[in-house]
């Protein structure tokens, strides 16, 4: 079923919980509808928005000037694979916990460091979501989608998707807007995978055999220990990637970062397999005084500032943008570093006056 609403409020789909509403919202619950809703798309020279649970997005204005599309397909199919594996094809509208839970109750590995994370399914593939050690990308075997430029469903498998760090094909420019995804499937494991190095969370979970679910159990607490709870605040989550930079341009920042801070000061960092090395970006959020600054009424979160909370209640996207602004340019003149942006903006600009 495809359902149709004009003036739709958006407040209540973005986690943020900016003011904006939709000119039109469009919502299907089958496959087979997907058809009909590109159809709309092909047929507008309007703006064209495909949303999962706005847990990764900042409405800039208060009427987004066309279609917001959002799945709400909530279907879960297993499949028992020889080697101990087993294939889970989850609909794109399903909310990712929910799924990583289910996954934990039926003692599967894979999903359980991604535990808490507020997108949706379809999300995942396009966000490459990720946290304590693991990536979606990790798990995903293909993603089924409808092509809407050529009017048909097809398969993507993982190397199909050119997965990078918060990256997929789906985000890049040629292919932005351009599928609709129906549903993705992941390769889980019966057999444990335990994944324990990132920060604490080997001594949260207290165990030397634990199960899934107390590993979700232990991310979960780790996860709300520092982060908004987004019944009480709103938010994007992490709202800067973290920089990821040549063993050169890190020479350089912990230069920089030495000379503020002190010949002793070491930079956090992740060594990749590519020889590149990743910096968290709270890192330097932090050590660039901005913890828990304000613009209007937003603010970077006093225990990660990494997120931009709307801790008034009633922030607006210019506060948003505003501090966002700030703590770039900050950062950029302390550390010599430019930071990404996890947070997708809808429209794409709003001008700063």
């Amino acid at each position: 079923m495809i359902t149709c609403l004009t003036d739709f409020d958006l407040r209540p789909r973005n986690t943020f919980r900016i003011p904006s509403r939709a000119r039109l919202w469009i919502e299907f619950d089958a496959a087979d509808d997907i058809p009909a809703v590109a159809e709309k798309c092909n047929a507008t020279t309007d703006p064209v928005l495909i949303i999962g649970a706005g847990s990764d997005i900042l409405f800039t204005e208060e009427v987004f000037p066309g279609s917001v599309i959002h799945s709400s397909i909530l279907t879960v199919e297993m499949e028992t694979l020889p080697y101990h594996q087993v294939r889970i094809t989850a609909g794109s509208g399903i909310t990712m916990d929910e799924l990583v839970e289910r996954t934990c109750i039926a003692g599967l590995w894979g999903m359980e460091n991604l535990s808490g994370i507020p997108g949706e399914v379809g999300a995942s593939a396009v966000q490459n979501v990720g946290a304590y050690g693991c990536e979606a990308s990790d798990l995903i075997e293909s993603v089924y989608a409808y092509d809407i430029l050529k009017r048909r469903f097809i398969v993507l498998y993982n190397d199909d998707c050119n997965f990078g760090y918060r990256y997929s094909v789906f985000k890049s420019p040629e292919a932005r807007g351009r599928y609709i995804i129906a549903s993705v499937t992941y390769i889980l494991s019966t057999i444990p995978n335990l994944r324990l190095n990132y920060g604490n969370l080997s001594a949260m979970v207290g165990s030397s055999n634990p199960t899934p679910l107390e590993i979700r159990q232990a991310v979960i607490a780790t996860r709300n220990a520092k982060l908004p709870d987004p019944a009480v605040t709103g938010s994007a989550g992490s709202y800067f990637t973290n920089p990821i930079v040549t063993p050169d341009q890190f020479a350089a920042v912990e230069a920089k970062a030495r000379e503020r801070l002190g010949a002793d000061t070491a930079v956090p960092h992740f060594n990749l397999p590519d020889g590149r090395i990743k910096i968290p970006a709270a890192w330097l959020i932090d050590h660039a005084g901005l913890k828990g600054v304000r613009e209007g009424g937003a603010g970077t979160w006093p225990t990660q500032p990494l997120v931009i909370a709307n801790i008034s209640g009633n922030c607006t996207a210019r506060d948003v943008i505003k501090l966002e602004q700030r703590i770039t340019d900050t950062v950029s003149d302390i550390f010599g570093i430019q930071l990404g942006l996890e947070v997708e903006k809808a429209p794409a600009s709003l001008p700063l006056y």
